[in-house]
């Protein structure tokens, strides 16, 4: 291939992309860059192996720390486990990549898109997401694209294109929009609490900007020759397909309307499937049916499937029925627990939604719990809320190896964490960090809206002084060539049948978060709106059965938590409190038992289960940090002497002398006649010097000064 380079301006950006430099034997590659941020994205194409019914297609997003002029610490000095960052990259790459290629392709395929380059102005995971659909066309893979993605921020009340990473946290909005020739084919947000309008209006500015990125694809495909590649579906045998439709169709139809559980539904629609495959194997051997199903073990499984699929949505789009009764605006019975756990766990709240059931927990811990994040890419330093999500396979009556969170559960935690971070209260106000862990019990779709209702559930009875619950709904469309129906609430088998699950999270006041995902090649901005505004009837009548649960957070923290006291100090101290190798901070907590954290800014923050232990501490750092001027009075105790006098340790650290000439009324002929080590004594600032020495007197000391100086000190 030849060596093109080709820029691309809009809104005052420019991303530039050259091809047919870099990797020459995978299918394609490009190099897109914008700033100084470069990522290369290769996709490369093999042939289908046997046995496959799906399409194995395979996203890796890579970081390296040479992109930021940075050597991995460790012992190996190379990158180790991937960050949370890149999974949730190489997802947002996937998404709309996916939907985009034929039903049909079953070859194996691969994009890997590498960070190369990366400064501190330009995110590279839309460049990724977009270099992803040039490789593609590149490498001459059969694809329903050209497919682009943007970045649209919020600051003041103007939306900007590709915002940097600086714009993004100054805004009100974070929205990703992917899209395709077709229309918007994913989206991916979070946000403070805007309006509806306002998002759809977002999406739309930013789906603008996505037709641009598509054109100028399209005519560096047409400059280089190369044509989008569309090839027919293989065909399907139609004797199986009709086999299939006359014994099974009136029996699935039956259980469709039959408004059965999901349990009694699977079973029955098995029950049938299994005397739709007793019938083929009654057959002659000869019998063309019968040797279609032996020489493709999936054909009935997969035929059976597209049955029930195409009856079920038959059902929705001519009779507004779904498969469990319900209209299809209509939320799934929903029921709400706090408590359930004991106060050891310090919230607690379960969350059910029809079979879908979620259980989550919430843990308060100190600043030193927040997650270090200086080792991404990602500008940001740590985080203050974590949230996890699991997902057993017993959620789905399923038996399997139990592993390391996958893709799908990273993803989910981080969709439900960036719902929820929001409403939480700013650190000075709530300097706790919070764990959030979502437990799936039970699916039956939308686990991840389920687990944004349970975790606002929990934060609230952990006594989270949160700004306001959130709650969460997901979406599902149906499409026959024009006609569309919009689902509220969606359960498994819609999630799974349907063309659309698009997830809204939010307060009565506005949307946090959203995502959706398509399984059709794109949807109208008309279409994509109508979901937005019928999603937040269903948001606040969840919300409503939430907040008749426990409708604000609770008073009290469980006696459990740790009880949280902060304190300022000279950030010219924190190596006095500190100590030498640690050795006065390790004191303090062996001496109360408290957790002591201090940071950069001088804020101290004691951490103890009894209050009056992080008391304790803070008072010991207090006195510590205390400035003394000349005329205080201190009850303090001798730590050594000399001949000329006594030394006083008048604060934690911090010693005085007391010259022999000082220590009475009287001469004094030897120290040790008046003074011994470890005698409590009175004592008062007589001079600091030049050189910040303490000079202490015992003389001239009123009785009233030497009582509060002893009651200060604790002694009475």
């Amino acid at each position: 291939m030849v060596e093109l380079d080709k820029s691309i301006s809009f809104d005052g950006r420019d991303i530039r992309l050259k091809v047919g430099l870099l990797a020459p034997q995978a299918g394609g590659s490009v190099l897109i860059e914008s700033g100084e941020t470069t990522v290369l994205v290769t996709a490369t194409r093999a042939e289908a192996r046997a046995g496959i019914d799906f399409l194995p297609l395979l996203v890796d997003y890579e970081e390296r720390l040479y992109a930021a002029g940075r050597i991995p610490g460790g012992f190996l000095r190379r990158e180790g486990r991937p960050p949370e960052k890149v999974t949730l990259t190489s997802r947002l790459i996937d998404r709309p990549l996916r939907p985009l290629f034929p039903n049909w392709l079953r070859d194996d395929i691969q994009v890997v898109a590498t960070t190369m380059s990366m400064d501190e102005e330009v995110p590279p995971d839309v460049l990724a997401v977009t270099g992803a659909s040039i490789a593609v066309l590149l490498a001459g893979i059969p694809f329903n694209g050209p497919m682009a993605a943007v970045r649209v921020g919020l600051v003041g009340d103007d939306f900007i294109i590709n915002p940097t990473y600086k714009e993004i946290e100054a805004g009100d909005l974070d929205l990703v929009v992917a899209g395709s020739p077709d229309g918007v084919v994913m989206v991916e947000a979070g946000a403070n609490q805007l309006p509806e309008q306002d998002i759809i209006e977002a999406i739309d500015f930013g789906y603008e900007a996505v037709r641009d990125l598509i054109q100028a694809q399209r005519d560096l495909i047409a400059e280089l020759g190369i044509e989008i590649i569309t090839e027919a579906r293989p065909e399907v045998s139609s004797v199986l397909e009709e086999f299939i439709r006359d014994r099974a169709a009136t029996g699935v139809k039956e259980i469709l309307t039959r408004f059965l559980d999901k349990n009694e539904r699977d079973a029955a629609l098995d029950e049938i499937k299994e005397s739709v495959a007793v019938a083929i194997a009654e057959l002659p051997e000869e019998d063309p049916i019968r040797v279609s199903t032996q020489e493709d073990s999936k054909a009935l499984g997969n035929l059976f499937k597209d049955l029930t699929k195409k009856l079920m949505r038959r059902q929705i789009m001519e009779e507004g029925v779904r498969v469990d009764g319900r209209k299809l605006d209509e939320v799934r019975p929903v029921s709400c627990r706090v408590g359930l756990l004991p106060q050891r766990v310090h919230g607690s709240g379960l969350f059910n939604r029809g079979l879908t059931q979620v259980l989550s927990a919430c843990t308060l811990g100190t600043p030193g719990d927040a997650q270090d994040l200086a080792d991404d890419l990602n500008p940001e330093n740590e985080k203050r809320y974590l949230h996890h999500y699991n997902f057993p396979p017993y959620s789905v009556g399923e038996t399997k190896p139990m592993r390391a969170p996958g893709r799908r559960e990273i993803g989910h935690g981080a969709l439900a964490e960036r719902a929820i971070v929001p409403i939480l209260p700013p650190k000075e106000v709530f300097p706790y960090v919070l764990r959030v862990v979502s437990e799936v019990l039970s699916s039956n779709g939308s686990t991840s809206m389920g687990s944004v209702c349970a975790s606002t559930l929990a934060l609230m009875d952990a006594g989270v002084p949160i700004i306001k619950p959130v709650s969460g709904a997901a979406m599902g469309l149906i499409k026959e060539g024009e006609e569309v129906r919009i689902l509220t609430d969606i359960q498994g088998i819609e999630d799974f049948l349907g063309d659309m699950d698009f997830k809204v999270a939010g307060t009565d006041s506005g949307i946090t978060a959203l995502q959706m995902d398509m399984k059709i090649s794109g949807l109208s901005m008309e279409v994509v709106s109508q979901a937005i505004v019928q999603a937040k009837a269903a948001r606040l009548h969840i919300l409503d059965k939430m907040l008749s649960c426990i409708d604000k957070p609770r008073p009290q923290m469980s006696p459990y938590a740790p009880r949280l006291l902060t304190l300022k100090i000279d950030p010219e101290l924190i190596g006095l409190v500190i100590g030498p190798g640690g050795k006065t901070i390790k004191s303090i907590t062996e001496e109360t038992g408290a957790k002591i954290d201090i940071e950069d800014d001088g804020t101290v923050t004691v951490s103890a289960i009894d209050g009056e232990k992080a008391k304790r501490a803070i008072s010991i750092i207090q006195s510590m940090t205390k400035k003394l001027n000349e005329g205080d009075v201190y009850a303090g105790r001798v730590t050594r002497i000399i001949p000329i006098g006594a030394f006083v340790e008048v604060l934690p650290g911090k010693e005085g002398m007391i010259h022999i000439s000082q220590l009475a009324d009287y001469r004094v002929g030897r120290v040790e006649d008046v003074v011994a080590v470890g005698d409590e004594v009175i004592v008062k600032v007589r001079e600091i010097d030049n050189k910040g020495r303490i000079n202490l007197t015992r003389l001239g000391i009123h009785p009233d000064e030497a009582a509060a100086a002893r009651q200060a000190a604790g002694l009475g």
